[in-house]
């Protein structure tokens, strides 16, 4: 998303149904609009809703390639019903529950997702038809940021392991969130959030500071799920400079795919001790170093097979000893054959 030749706006509003029964629905929010002036780069909006089984606030910004929202809501029922609005965009969600508690059965991808008080997640959810259960005794309160698809996936690109996975699900239309278990919304986080509510520039620096605060919770929320990792492995983080050596390893090991570096060979290459990339490495992206590098040949493989690349030929350039041990590989990764991704 971004500016056409005349300089059009879709400004996202992200309408959805919701209501006490499943059909009795009441819109939330709104539908694309298009402004043809390029001076208008930011839309806010403040809106009070009252209905028989809710109350809410909803604080809405929306720019080319972000659509921000923070909701007070009290529920009146426990139980909710949702289905999908119109003209909704792709869009990846950075999910902050500030209090209250909420579960989300989404019939379209049969999946349960639980919100709790100070907890945060990245998830993809394109669609959503199905019901939530709230706490009726206090008010429930978020806050979310959606990055456009494209804008999503172009941060991810050089960043770390778990927002190149998350991207490769986005990339594909599959339903991910960026793990499993929620992780506290940390004090830098909150910060982020207040800067953005009460932003006092105004036009495109208005914009241009926005911006930059979305990414740094993109950021924050990277890290957090990092350490994470790291801390499910018993593995400590890296210092500043061994995650810059370690991070460089990883981009000269992709470059290198075709004749890769031995373990240490890469640890000279990089200017770390052996030891200290293969910890690192296992802490940063979950996996060995060789482990990342096959996940990587083979997703690669993946998209040249559904380019129409011929299997010998992807195998080949891939570096495998031969079609049935590429085969093999492929089919355990993705649980289907080279042949059936690319027919």
């Amino acid at each position: 998303m971004g500016y056409s030749s005349v300089f059009f706006i879709i400004i996202a509003h992200m309408g959805i149904n919701v209501g006490k029964d499943y059909g009795a629905w009441k819109n939330v929010g709104g539908r694309f609009e298009q402004f043809p002036d390029e001076k208008q780069v930011i839309k806010e909006r403040r809106n009070q809703y009252s209905f028989s089984f809710s109350e809410a606030e909803l604080v809405q910004m929306s720019t080319p390639d972000l659509y921000i929202v923070y909701g007070d809501i009290r529920f009146k029922q426990n139980q909710i019903y949702f289905s999908p609005g119109r003209d909704v965009p792709d869009m990846v969600k950075l999910r902050f529950t500030l209090s209250g508690s909420a579960r989300i059965y989404n019939q379209v991808n049969k999946k349960q997702y639980d919100f709790n008080a100070n907890q945060q997640n990245i998830i993809y959810m394109p669609e959503l038809d199905g019901t939530g259960v709230y706490d009726t005794n206090q008010n429930y309160r978020f806050f979310e940021v959606h990055f456009a698809k494209e804008k999503f996936l172009q941060l991810a690109e050089n960043s770390n392991q778990a927002l190149q996975v998350l991207a490769d699900h986005l990339d594909s239309g599959r339903y991910a969130q960026i793990a499993e278990q929620d992780l506290p919304v940390s004090w830098a986080m909150q910060n982020c959030m207040q800067e953005i509510l009460h932003c006092q520039y105004t036009g495109g620096l208005k914009l241009l500071f926005i911006e930059s605060k979305c990414t740094e919770l993109l950021v924050l929320q990277a890290e957090s799920f990092e350490r994470a990792v790291a801390k499910k492995n018993n593995l400590p983080l890296p210092s500043a400079y061994d995650k810059d050596c370690i991070y460089f390893a990883r981009d000269y090991l992709i470059k290198h795919i075709h004749q890769p570096p031995s373990v240490a060979a890469l640890a000279r290459i990089c200017g770390i001790n052996e030891y200290k990339l293969k910890q690192g490495f296992k802490g940063l992206f979950d996996k060995s170093i060789f482990g990342y590098l096959n996940d990587h040949k083979l997703q690669q493989a993946k998209e040249m097979l559904l380019e129409g690349t011929p299997i010998k030929s992807v195998a080949f350039q891939l570096g495998y000893s031969s079609v049935q041990h590429f085969s093999n590989a492929f089919k355990q990764k993705f649980a289907v054959s080279p042949g059936k991704v690319r027919n």
